[in-house]
């Protein structure tokens, strides 16, 4: 084979081992993309289902008063009543999952600083949390993993 030919054959050999190597770069970049955001799913998931319980109130029950599971954090009329009446008090709180009624400066606005997502005060019985940056957007990101509905 001619020395011409035997170059190019090299910087053929060389460009497709360059563009490997990018696609290499550009795949396990993803990855850690995605496992970064799955680590933030399944650290929302562990904040809103063993430290907020979020799901106690944002989750319908059942005749027997359980958690109904099929409806998830799907929205759900209020179980409790104060023992002396409160003003404001809610009668009904929002779907959670796929944060269908927020937008994520609302959601962060209400985890972080404890103000509803039109600025208002947040209705009772909803706790007031002054959370992280890093653990609302955790929260956040588990919440945007769940299906808006659930049948």
């Amino acid at each position: 084979m001619p020395l011409q030919n035997k170059r190019a054959v090299l910087s053929a050999v060389l460009l497709c081992g360059a563009l490997l190597a990018l696609l290499g770069l550009a795949t396990a970049g993803h990855a850690r993309r995605a496992d970064a955001q799955q680590a933030d799913v399944e650290r929302g998931r562990y904040l809103v289902e063993e430290v907020a319980k979020c799901a106690e109130c944002h989750t319908p029950r059942d005749a027997a008063g359980n958690l109904d599971m099929h409806q998830w954090l799907q929205g759900a009329p209020i179980w409790i009543m104060p023992v002396k009446p409160i003003q404001n008090w809610a009668d009904h709180v929002p779907a959670l999952a796929g944060l269908p009624s927020f937008t994520q400066e609302q959601m962060e606005r209400v985890l972080e600083k404890g103000i509803g997502p039109e600025n208002e005060a947040l209705r009772p019985p909803m706790h007031t949390y002054h959370m992280t940056p890093a653990d609302a957007k955790a929260i956040i990101a588990y919440l945007k993993s769940l299906p808006t509905e659930k049948h």
